[in-house]
């Protein structure tokens, strides 16, 4: 996977939501920020 660079627009990319939808990112694009938080699971 490329890096990218501070400041740079992050490549879009879709995860499901805690219901199972897909979500993209590209769909928060007018939004002021964008908070993303990914769990590795408990154990």
């Amino acid at each position: 996977m490329k890096k990218v660079a501070v400041h740079a627009e992050a490549p879009d990319f879709t995860l499901p939501d805690i219901e199972g939808r897909p979500v993209s990112l590209s769909s928060f694009r007018n939004t002021v920020s964008v908070y993303l938080v990914l769990n590795r699971g408990f154990s």
